[in-house]
């Protein structure tokens, strides 16, 4: 009887990548593959890498060397590099890492299996065709690897935006939204697994259904999933594009209880000057008068936004208009990235490129800014009473969540006193603030659990 043979992911990058992962598990798990956390004991080791900035493409080099060193410990082990490195730069890292067997690009994601069990040649393989693929979900389910109660959700691929700073375009193509009966059947499907929480993702959220037949929307995929997947109690949606933010989509968010009040929506600047030289096609009062709509129309609505500081041509006097606009809007999340410049963009070719130091210094000026902005938000949440997903305990004690308004691994967490599982949903009183995070009571024995979890 032939062996079993196992095979161990490494996944750096976005959430989206995380789907990747997942989709490529499901294709090795239908061939026979299993699953091992350990590399040592894995006979292929996959790296799936991020290309997005500079410090993106680092960290998957660093990560393929680390592969690349446990894959010499014994004879006959396998490495494979997928994702937006391999996209962008195989045939360059084809010779300055001959340690790796094969590349797989973003769009020859399910021909994963193919890749494994290639054989060897005189240096490595490469596979990249199309610049993304649209899995099926009956044709190619994921094996859901990460937390059973939540998971991320991506219904469409590519992105037709052309921001200056941004590669993406470049790397996974233009936008192409998946049927949305199969993102349903999708959703259903991690739902039966014991998700309680679906995260809607894709590089462009609110571009989804524009190039489907009929009225396909973002907002009719949204009211579809909260309707026809009951037991997806919080549906959230990140990476939401501002210029397409539109009075359905916030009517479902208002209406719908199954949909989080919360939505990602990055910006990057609020200078005119520098939303015109990040193509990002809002000038300053347009971002304003859409907060004012937003919050008009779902009352209680919890903003993360995101921001770039150290563009090119970027002065002081645009930094403090930022800093400014942080403290008069209140966003409860926010992101603050330096600049990377990126070849193959149009900024990176701008005048007025910036030294490293005046980023790092603009970087924590306007951390300092929203650290002051956060805190008092959150001390304003003492008192109220929220519903919390549990998802952990704490090491110090008690237990480790989020609240609705709190997106995985990037918005903070509460810590509870109370007894509860990971995965239940328990109502707790918000007791105590810190800048980020929240500390709260378990207050009823109401503990939701999912059918499906443990």
């Amino acid at each position: 009887m032939t062996e079993t043979k196992r095979v161990h992911f490494v996944t750096l990058g976005c959430p989206k990548n995380e789907v990747d992962s997942e989709v490529m598990l499901g294709v090795l798990a239908r061939k026979g593959y299993a699953f091992a956390l350990d590399p040592e004991q894995a006979d292929v080791l996959v790296v799936n890498t991020c290309a997005f900035i500079q410090a993106s493409k680092e960290e998957s080099i660093g990560a393929i060397l680390d592969a690349a060193k446990v894959k010499a410990g014994r004879a006959g082990r396998k490495l494979v590099v997928t994702g937006c490195l391999a996209q962008r730069y195989a045939d360059d890292l084809r010779t300055t890492l001959p340690e790796v067997d094969v590349f797989v690009g973003t769009g020859d994601l399910l021909r994963i299996a193919d890749a494994v069990e290639v054989p060897p040649a005189g240096g490595p393989v490469i596979y990249r065709g199309a610049q993304h693929v649209l899995p099926a979900h009956d044709v190619s389910p994921r094996v859901h690897a990460g937390a059973w109660w939540t998971a991320y959700l991506k219904v469409s691929e590519g992105c037709d935006h052309t921001c200056s700073f941004c590669i993406i375009p470049k790397i996974r193509g233009r936008h192409e939204s998946r049927p949305p009966d199969d993102v349903l059947a999708e959703a259903a499907s991690l739902v039966a697994g014991g998700a309680v929480e679906l995260n809607l993702i894709a590089q462009d959220l609110t571009a989804y259904g524009r190039d489907l037949p009929g009225d396909a929307s973002l907002a009719t995929l949204l009211r579809a999933l909260a309707r026809r997947v009951p037991d997806a109690r919080w549906l959230r949606l990140l990476y939401a594009y501002p210029s397409s933010v539109t009075e359905a989509l916030l009517e479902v968010m208002a209406d719908e209880p199954a949909v989080c009040r919360y939505l990602d929506m990055p910006l990057q600047h609020i200078s005119d000057r520098m939303l015109r030289a990040m193509r990002r096609e809002r000038s300053g009062a347009a971002v304003r008068q859409l907060l004012a709509r937003i919050r008009d129309a779902v009352p209680g609505i919890a903003l993360r936004s995101a921001f770039i500081v150290g563009f090119p041509g970027e002065t002081e006097d645009d930094v403090t208009e930022l800093c400014d606009f942080l403290e008069e809007t209140g966003f409860d999340r926010v992101g603050v990235f330096r600049y990377s410049r990126e070849e193959n963009t149009v900024a990176a070719t701008l005048p007025g490129q910036l030294p490293e130091r005046v980023k790092q210094a603009r970087w924590e000026r306007v951390m300092a800014v929203q650290a002051a902005v956060a805190a008092r938000l959150a001390r304003a949440q003492v008192g109220r009473v929220v519903e919390v997903l549990v998802e952990r305990e704490d090491p110090g004690g008690g237990l480790l969540g989020r609240t609705a308004t709190q997106a995985p691994e990037i918005d903070g967490e509460i810590r509870l006193v109370g007894a509860a599982r990971p995965g239940d949903l328990v109502h707790a009183r918000v007791t105590g603030a810190e800048t980020y995070d929240l500390l709260g009571k378990i207050v009823a024995d109401d503990v939701d659990r999912s059918p499906a979890g443990p």
